[in-house]
C-alpha cells in the first residue's frame, strides 16, 4: 500500500525524471514527503512562472519531459507563462498541480480552479487525478503526450486527499517515444523536386532534434551543396561558421537573406511550423499557395497543410528525416552553383557587428569580445526585447544545445533557462542576455542560482526603458513617450545583495575587465552594461526612427 504521493514520485522515477523545479505547497505535501527519499534532484524556485520556465528550458535542451511542481491557484496562475512558452515553442513538460481536496471542489473553494478550462488552449493535454491508483497510468501518459508528435505541455491536477490516499497500484512502467519516420516514396519525390530545382533553401526549425541529427542534416547539407538558414531562435541547429549557413529567418533576418527566402525556387522546410516570427508577418511564404515548391516535414499531421498548403508533406520528426537524406546521393549535377557560398558570405557580413554607436558604451565590441572568449559549447540563454537583437544577429553558434530563448517572445526566460542550464551542464559556460525591463520579471531567481552556487554570468543590458515598445512608440507616435521610462535599482549592488557578483560598465572598455572578475569570481554574477537608450538597434537610433515617421 503506497500513497498518491509515492505513486507520483515513483512514476517520474520509472519514466526517467532526474530533476523537477518547483515552488511548495501544501496542495502537495505529500508529494514533498515522498522526494525525501528518491532519487531526483529538486530545484526550489522563488516564483512559480521561474519554476515553469526552468522546467521549460530543461525540457527544450535535453528533448525530454522537464518537470515542475506548484501549488493550486496563485501557484497555477503564476506559472501560466512557462506553459505558453512551452506550447508555442514545441517543448515536452509537464506541470504537476496541486488542487483542492476532491469534496469541496465546485464551491469555488480556497484558491480552487478548473484547470481544464484554464489551460484548455496552452497545453496539450489537461487532466486530474481522481483515483491515485490510476496515477502510474496517467503520469506516463503525460510523457507520452508532450514528447509524441509536435511535442508540447501537459498539466496534471492532484487533488490534496488523493496524494494521502493509501492503494495498492501497478508499478509504473517508462513510456514508449512514438517515433514518426519518412516512406521511401517521399524521400524519393524529395530527391525528384531538388534536383529539378535552381534556387533551393533548406530552414531548420521546431524541437525533436538531437546532436546526431544535427550532424545528418549538415552532412545531407554538404552532399546537396544547400543554403541553410535556422528559424527564430532556433540557431543551435546548424554551426554558423559552415560555409553552407546563411542566416537565422527570424526578427530583424538580413534583407539579402528574406529576398533569397521569397525568391527560391524550392523551400525545404525541415521541423518547424514557419510562424508569425520566421515568416516576417506571413510575408515572406504566402498563405495558404507558396509561390515557393514547399517541401514541409513535421512531426505532427495536424501541422502539415495546416497553413500553408505543401507540394510535398512529410510526417516524420526532424531526427528520423535527418536520418533517412544523410547519405541521399545528389544529382551528378547541381543546378545552383555557388548558391550556399553566396549566401554565406552574406551572412559573415551582416553578422559582423559595427565597432561605434552612440552613447559611452557600444554594444559592437561588447560582442567581438565575447566571440574572442567564449567556448564553442557556452550556452545562451535570453528573454525578450531588443537587446536579444546583439546576441541573435551577431553570436555564431557552434552546436547543438548552446541555445535556450523563447519564439514565443516572453520576457524573463533568459535567468531561469540559465538556472536550469548550469544544473544540467555544470561544467560549461552559462550566459544570460537580459534587458532590464526583462531580468526585473523573473530577476528574484538570481537567489537560486546563488542557493545551488550556479556561476552564471547574467548581461543586464540596461537603457532605462522598455526599448522594444518604446521603438514601436517612437515610430507609431513620435515623441509621445507614454509608459515606456523605467527607473532601476543598482543591479551590481543587487547581484551583491543575494551573495553572488557584481559589475557595472559605463564605458565600453570596462567590460573586458568586469567580464574577467565575473569569471574569476566563481559566483552567479551580474554586469550591468548601461547602454545609452539611443542604441536601440545595431543600425537604428531612438532619433532616426522618430524622424523617420
Amino acid at each position: 500500500m503506497k500513497t498518491g504521493g509515492e505513486l507520483i514520485v515513483e512514476a517520474l522515477v520509472a519514466n526517467g525524471a532526474e530533476r523537477l523545479f518547483c515552488v511548495p505547497g501544501e496542495s502537495y505535501l505529500a508529494v514533498l514527503d515522498a522526494l525525501y527519499d528518491a532519487n531526483i534532484s529538486v530545484t526550489v524556485c522563488r516564483a512559480e512562472g521561474g519554476a515553469t520556465m526552468m522546467a521549460e528550458a530543461w525540457g527544450k535542451l535535453t528533448g525530454k519531459p522537464g518537470i515542475c511542481f506548484v501549488t493550486r491557484g496563485p501557484g497555477a496562475t503564476n506559472a501560466s507563462p512557462g506553459i505558453h512558452i512551452a506550447k508555442q515553442d514545441s517543448t515536452p513538460l509537464i506541470l504537476f498541480i496541486g488542487q483542492v481536496q476532491r469534496e469541496a471542489r465546485e464551491r469555488e473553494a480556497f484558491q480552487e480552479v478548473e484547470y481544464r478550462r484554464f489551460f484548455a488552449d496552452t497545453a496539450k493535454w489537461v487532466a486530474e487525478i481522481d483515483d491515485a491508483r490510476r496515477i502510474p497510468e496517467f503520469v506516463t501518459r503525460a510523457f507520452s503526450v508532450a514528447t509524441s508528435g509536435r511535442p508540447g505541455p501537459v498539466v496534471l491536477a492532484l487533488p490534496e486527499d488523493m496524494l494521502t490516499d493509501k492503494v495498492d497500484a501497478v508499478a509504473a512502467q517508462g513510456w514508449q517515444p512514438v517515433e514518426t519516420g519518412p516512406s521511401p516514396a517521399s524521400i524519393e519525390k524529395l530527391a525528384d523536386l531538388l534536383q529539378g530545382a535552381k534556387k533551393p533553401f533548406m530552414i531548420l526549425g521546431g524541437s525533436r532534434w538531437d546532436e546526431r541529427a544535427v550532424h545528418s542534416i549538415t552532412r545531407f547539407a554538404e552532399k546537396w551543396h544547400l543554403p541553410v538558414g535556422c528559424s527564430f531562435r532556433r540557431q543551435m541547429l546548424f554551426d554558423h561558421l559552415h560555409p553552407n549557413y546563411a542566416g537565422d529567418v527570424g526578427i530583424g533576418i538580413n534583407p539579402a537573406l528574406a529576398t533569397r527566402v521569397k525568391e527560391a525556387d524550392v523551400l525545404l522546410l525541415v521541423g518547424g511550423r514557419f510562424g508569425e516570427m520566421p515568416s516576417s508577418g506571413y510575408t515572406l511564404m504566402d498563405s495558404p499557395y507558396p509561390r515557393q515548391t514547399l517541401i514541409h516535414v513535421h512531426p505532427d499531421a495536424d501541422e502539415l497543410g495546416r497553413v500553408y498548403r505543401p507540394s510535398l508533406a512529410i510526417n516524420a520528426a526532424p531526427d528520423a528525416f535527418a536520418e533517412a537524406v544523410e547519405h541521399l546521393a545528389p544529382p551528378s549535377h547541381i543546378n545552383w552553383p555557388g548558391e550556399a557560398e553566396t549566401a554565406h558570405k552574406s551572412y559573415l557580413s551582416w553578422s559582423t557587428p559595427p565597432q561605434t554607436g552612440p552613447g559611452k558604451v557600444a554594444m559592437g565590441p561588447i560582442m567581438s569580445f565575447l566571440e574572442s572568449v567564449l567556448p564553442e559549447d557556452a550556452i545562451m540563454t535570453n528573454g525578450a526585447g531588443n537587446y536579444a537583437t546583439w546576441l541573435h544577429r551577431f553570436h555564431r553558434f557552434r552546436r547543438f544545445a548552446t541555445q535556450a530563448a523563447p519564439t514565443s517572445g516572453s520576457m524573463g526566460y533568459g535567468l531561469p533557462a540559465a538556472v536550469a542550464a548550469k544544473q544540467l551542464y555544470p561544467e560549461r559556460t552559462v550566459v544570460c542576455f537580459a534587458g532590464d525591463g526583462c531580468f526585473l520579471m523573473n530577476g528574484q531567481d538570481f537567489a537560486t542560482a546563488v542557493k545551488y552556487s550556479l556561476p552564471i554570468i547574467v548581461l543586464v543590458i540596461n537603457n532605462n526603458i522598455y526599448g522594444t515598445i518604446r521603438m514601436h512608440q517612437e515610430r507609431e507616435y513620435p515623441g509621445r513617450v507614454s509608459a515606456t521610462d523605467l527607473t532601476n535599482p543598482d543591479f551590481a549592488m543587487l547581484a551583491r545583495a543575494y551573495g553572488g557578483h557584481g559589475e557595472t560598465v559605463e564605458k565600453t572598455g570596462e567590460f573586458e575587465g568586469a567580464w574577467q572578475r565575473a569569471v574569476q569570481s566563481g559566483k552567479p554574477a551580474i554586469i550591468e552594461i548601461r547602454l545609452d537608450p539611443e542604441a536601440i538597434t545595431p543600425a537604428k537610433t531612438l532619433t532616426d526612427i522618430r524622424n523617420k515617421r
